[in-house]
This record gives C-alpha cells, structure tokens and sequence, in this order.
C-alpha cells in the first residue's frame, strides 16, 4: 500500500489508495502513547466528518490520545440517486473493512515515529462507524488488531428484523446480497464476538430515533456471554449523532466522553 504524508493544519494526512486518514496527534507533553482510529456514521452511504469525525479527533488529541479520522469507502449518495448498484458497482463490503485493516497496520508499523505504543491502538466508530469498529476485530483477516473497540450508538444486527438499521445493511452490503441471509447473518456482530474480543466501550440512548436501541442491547450480551471486558453505557436521552458535540444530544449523553477518558486511562493493556 502506497501511503503519501501531506502536512495539514491538523498534524498529518495520511493518503492511500483507497481511504483517507487524517492525523491528530497529541502534544509531547499530554501524549498518552495511546491512539484511536475514529469511524464516523453515515449509514455506510456517507460520513458525518464534522461531530462524528473532526470534533471526536480534536477532543481526543485535547485529552492526550492520538486520533485518525478514517473516510473509509462507502456506497455514496449517488449509488441510490443513480442506481449502479443494482448492476453490482459501487463499494461494499468488505472493502470498509479492508480500509480499517490498513488504517490499523499503516499506525502500527509507524507506531515508534508518531510516539504512539503498539499496544493501545484501538478503534473507535458511530452508528454504522460502530459496526465498522466492531468488525475492526472479530472480522480482522490480519495481524494487527485493536487493543480495544468503542463503539458508540452502534448498528450491531444485520438479521435481527426486529431491530436491523435497514440503510446501513443495504449500504454494506448492496442491492442484492442484503437479501442474503447467510450475508446478514455474517455482519451480525452479536453472532461473532470472539473468546479474545478485546476491551469493549459501549454507549447508546434509548430515545435513539435511527438506529434501534436494542442493538447495543445484543452487544452487551453477547460480550456478557463471552465474559468479555466492557462497559456498557445507556442514557434515556440523547437520541443519535451528537457525536463529542458540546450541543447535540442532551447533558445525559454527554457524560460519556468524560466516562469514555477516565475508562480507557485506566485500562491495563
């Protein structure tokens, strides 16, 4: 993978072929050693570069942590205007998950020159970003994997028709494949949390009007099931998309980016 460094106002942008990442990197004297690849939502059609991306990079780098905002491929709005889909063009899975994956290695063999330690390296998503987050692990095809996964407001099942994000499937996995049910069962993230399934932060709100509360609900118990290390956050209020928004969402969701630093500083990884 050709990768080409272009100085931003924000650290490094990091380019490739098929994603772009951009850098925000703590200063020498908070620096953590600890970095996040930041997944922003978007239904897999789009991303939310702005509360989802932008502002949860410079909170993060603000609190020490190195952030790496991806614009991983997705079907794009003019995949449902134009309706090339349908011919089976366009990007979906699993080449969001190849992006992440690179995202992943590029950070880790470079870990030493951006003062970032190899071993808390994690992913962090929203809505369908949060989907993405979790498959940064239990479908990784490589060797380098995250030390922990956050996934905020996450969409989670793809099978269950009781709680499925209808968009976000349809944005993964095509026109046609997301009648496959062996497809949808593959993306159901509750049905595959591994026995090694790292960390895990999890937030979501139960007046959440996009995606489904009960998804995170899934996800907290099949990692319960698996005993894996997490923390569950559900807020009554807040809805979807605030993002590390200072003004969307409500007081109660907000907490949780003070909750998310005070868990992930003291973490043992």
């Amino acid at each position: 993978m050709t990768v080409f460094l272009v100085l931003t106002m924000y650290g490094q942008c990091l380019w490739a072929k098929t994603e772009r990442l951009t850098a925000y990197l703590a200063d020498s004297a908070s620096n953590t050693g600890i970095a996040v690849v930041v997944c922003p939502g978007g239904s897999y059609c789009w991303h939310d570069m702005n509360y989802e991306g932008r502002q949860v990079a410079e909170w993060l780098q603000a609190n020490g942590i190195n952030a790496f905002v991806l614009k991983y491929r997705v079907a794009n709005i003019s995949a449902f205007v134009l309706g090339y889909r349908v011919f089976g063009l366009g990007n979906k899975y699993p080449n969001m998950l190849s992006d992440v994956e690179q995202a992943l290695s590029y950070i880790h063999a470079h870990a030493d020159s951006l003062r970032i330690d190899k071993n808390r390296i994690g992913v962090m998503g929203f809505s369908a970003g949060g989907h993405l987050a979790m498959m940064s692990f239990t479908h990784n095809r490589t060797t380098v994997k995250p030390a922990f996964l956050c996934p905020i407001y996450p969409v989670v099942t793809m099978s269950d028709k009781r709680y499925a994000h209808v968009r976000s499937r349809r944005g993964a996995l095509g026109v046609w494949r997301q009648w496959n049910k062996q497809m949808r069962d593959s993306l159901s993230i509750e049905k595959h949390i591994p026995a090694d399934c790292p960390p895990v932060f999890l937030v979501n709100c139960v007046d959440d009007p996009v995606v489904k509360y009960q998804n995170s609900e899934l996800l907290d118990s099949a990692l319960t099931a698996k005993n894996i290390l997490h923390q569950y956050l559900q807020y009554q209020t807040g809805g979807h998309g605030f993002g590390a928004s200072d003004s969307k969402g409500t007081v109660e969701s907000q907490q949780w980016k003070k909750e998310f630093i005070q868990w992930i500083l003291n973490l043992n990884l």
